[in-house]
């Protein structure tokens, strides 16, 4: 395989992102599958965000491309990157001109009720910020799903275990082969 694939996991705050994208990566290991993960929550990670990009794209972007050209340079072509937006269309061209045009998206949006949501965030959400962390997820979780592409795989993850729903995911990228 010669161009770069990407599995981009997407989702409102709460739905399991992360911990989806882990155990996807723990499925493709136990398959031998060579791959690389990136938490695309931390490419950006930057305060105050730097002048002129208050959407902190051009750092995520110029940071992706880093770290991936290191794992190109290894010989990995199979990427799972988990970020709130990153089925929606306009990542497309960041990934291009990150690991190479033709790269092969495969959009996956976990989804999950407002009370799942919720509960999931109070587990983990012991600040300050929980009433704001929750509104951001309701309000983009409408987004996402009025703005993500057709062809992107959506996957409900109210009481379903992570297993369950990384199979669902791994059998959308089409990188493992039974039989």
């Amino acid at each position: 395989m010669d161009r770069a694939e990407v599995l981009l996991i997407g989702g409102r705050a709460g739905v399991g992102k992360t911990t989806v994208g882990w155990e996807v990566s723990a499925q493709l290991r136990a398959a031998a599958v060579p791959h690389a993960i990136i938490e695309g929550d931390f490419m950006g990670q930057v305060h105050p965000a730097p002048t002129g990009d208050p959407d902190r794209s051009r750092i995520t972007e110029s940071n992706l491309t880093a770290v991936w050209a290191n794992y190109a340079r290894l010989g990995y072509r199979r990427l799972i990157y988990t970020n709130t937006a990153s089925v929606l269309s306009e990542t497309a061209g960041m990934f291009e001109r990150a690991m190479g045009s033709g790269t092969r998206m495969v959009r996956v949006l976990l989804t999950a009720s407002d009370a799942t949501a919720r509960e999931r965030l109070m587990g983990r959400e012991l600040g300050s910020e929980m009433e704001r962390e929750f509104e951001n997820s309701v309000r983009k979780a409408r987004l996402l799903d009025r703005h993500a592409p057709t062809d992107t795989v959506r996957v409900v993850t109210d009481v379903r275990p992570v297993v369950d729903i990384a199979r669902e995911v791994v059998a959308a990228t089409g990188w493992v082969r039974h039989g």
